[in-house]
Order: C-alpha cells, then structure tokens, then sequence
C-alpha cells in the first residue's frame, strides 16, 4: 500500500477477514498522521464477495493480491480479460538446506525461528529442512529437543514462543496435512497433537511438529501446510540439496547453511526462488528490496524495493519540437 500511496495513487485496502483489526488501526494511523481520508478506503469483507467486486470493477485498474496460488489464478484470469496491471504474492513451500560443513547452532536457531516463528503461519516460513545425511541425526535430535521445550502461548505474552494459529480451519489443516504425513510413511518425531490446558484452552494452538523421513514427492514435502510443521528431507550432496529445493510448484524463499563460499555462491544461482539466504533462516525480509517470488508463488512483480515503483506508476514518453508555433517559456528572474 504504502509504495502506491508514494507513487501519487489512491487505494482500496481489504484485508484478510481473519484480521479486520489490524489494518483498523493502520488506517487510523494514516489519517492521524495527516493523509486525506479519500486517498485510503479501507473495505472490510470475504474475499468472495467484497475481493470479488474489486477485482471486477471496471474503475479499479490495478491490483495487488497476497494469498493463495488458487484465488490468485481466478483473480489473473479476470484480470487477463479485463486488461488490468497485477501483481501477485502467493504460495511457498520454503527450504533450508543444512550442509555437513554448517555451524549446526547457528543453523539449529535458524529454523526453530522460520519454522515455528509466528506459528509457521508466514509466506516465507520454513517448511521443508533438507539436510546431507552426515550430520542429518544430530540435527534432527537437536531441532526436536528444542523445539519441545518452546512455550506455547498468547502472541502478546512476552515469554510466548509459538502462538496458537489462526483459527480452527487452520489447525483442522495442519491436523489433516499431519495425518497424511502418517498415511504416507513419515515419522513424527515431535508434537503431531493440539494442546490445551495451562492457559491454552482459548486459542487454537498446535505441537511444533517434526517429521522425518519425508521423501520427495510426498505432499508434505510439495503442498503449503501453513502451520508449525517442519518436513525434514535427507540427502547426500549439494547437487541434490539444489534438485529438492527445485523440485516443488512454489519458489519464493530458500536458505543454505555452509561455510563453503563456493557453495554458497552456486547455491545463490542455482536455488530457483525469488528469495535466497546463506547462514540465515527462510524467514525475513528488507523493506528497500525486492520482495517476491517466482513459479507459482509470483507473476513476475515483486512488492517492495526500487522494483515496485515501476508496478504502482506509468512510464510516459513526451517529444516537443520547439521549432514549430510552440514559444519558449519567459522567465522573470528579478
């Protein structure tokens, strides 16, 4: 919003119906601060309905989605016959690549805060661990046994390491994704159950979840769960670290833990997703950057940095031929 609102529009913000709350108070911000009340219109709704009539009105020329692969098809559909500028933010399947070399704390930090980190319930969050198989036990051992003593808990409470997801459809997901999981052969090492009791009985919270001898292919491994659960991939080389990370229908963030330089630098041209880290989680973002992805998570636009100007403005081409009955300007400098 706030690129669109630099590059002299106006904007219709609709917020996902699951927090009306927070974009209220953004909004209130704005108006305090001294913008006009006509240049942001905050609209709240189902994307069904409300979302639906934005994105079919003949008067709103540009249009910006975050959300699922899915809606985001739909809305490029209409988009496409409508002839409308879009840009779309959609699905991840993030990975973090562990090689034998890696400082295995730091890594082990890393993605207990992009796996677990706002309840896995972040675009950019840590899905999939793909570790080489020399140190793949001890990290495994060291990830589960830190991720059983993270403290469940209300977001706002100071001492909460992992919140509750964002309603009960929302956990009923995960719950599914972790019983296919089990269908499929995978191990649950940790969590795999709601909670409740201690402070939990309000909120719809979920075990940090880990799951080992997750294969390619298998859903867990391809499909968004969206929730604290964490696919642990083995493999024997960085060729096939790279092939794993490729081989899903997403690609916007991936990170690779090393202290090979040269790795690093292979991994930052090999890794196909709009977003790489070396030694950091999956998780993260600079406001001055880029921020987007490719495959099915993008459309080719990207929502921050120098890059989103050109989206949210028109290029305008102007010839003049002062030779003609066009005067030239009379400038009084007295």
């Amino acid at each position: 919003m706030f690129p669109a609102l630099l590059c002299g529009n106006a904007v219709i913000f609709k917020p996902a119906e699951d927090v009306p709350h927070t974009a209220h108070l953004l909004v209130e911000i704005l108006l305090e601060a001294g913008l006009p009340p006509e240049v942001v219109q905050l609209v709240h709704g189902e994307g069904s309905v409300v979302g639906k009539a934005m994105v079919e009105h003949p008067d709103v020329p540009v249009i910006s989605f975050t959300g699922s692969t899915e809606t985001g098809s739909i809305i490029g559909a209409t988009c496409g016959r409508m002839h409308k500028r879009l840009s779309l933010e959609m699905g991840g399947k993030n990975a973090m690549i562990v090689m034998d070399d890696a400082d295995l704390e730091l890594a082990l930090d890393g993605v207990l805060w992009g796996a677990f980190g706002t309840t896995g319930q972040r675009c950019t969050a840590t899905s999939r661990l793909i570790v080489h198989q020399r140190v793949h036990d001890k990290l495994v051992e060291m990830v589960s046994e830190r991720a059983g003593r993270l403290r469940l808990g209300p977001g706002l409470d100071a001492n909460t390491d992992v919140g509750p997801l964002i309603n009960e459809d929302a956990r009923k997901k995960v719950e599914y994704y972790v019983g296919v999981a089990r269908e499929e052969g995978a191990t649950v090492v940790i969590g795999g159950e709601r909670t409740a009791g201690k402070g939990l009985d309000r909120g719809w919270f979920y075990r940090p979840t880990v799951l080992t001898g997750v294969r390619p292919g298998m859903r867990v491994e391809q499909e968004e769960i969206f929730g604290p659960v964490l696919c642990v991939i083995k493999v024997g080389s960085l060729d096939e670290a790279i092939g794993v990370n490729n081989a899903v229908k997403y690609g916007l963030s991936s990170s690779l833990y090393t202290r090979d330089v040269n790795a690093a630098f292979r991994a930052m041209g090999e890794l196909d997703t709009g977003i790489t880290y070396v030694n950091a989680p999956t998780i993260g973002a600079e406001a001055h950057l880029p921020f987007g992805g490719v495959k099915q998570t993008g459309n080719g636009h990207r929502e921050g940095g120098w890059e989103v100007y050109d989206f949210y403005s028109e290029t305008k081409v102007i010839y003049v031929d002062f030779s003609g009955t066009l005067q030239r300007a009379q400038i009084d400098t007295e």
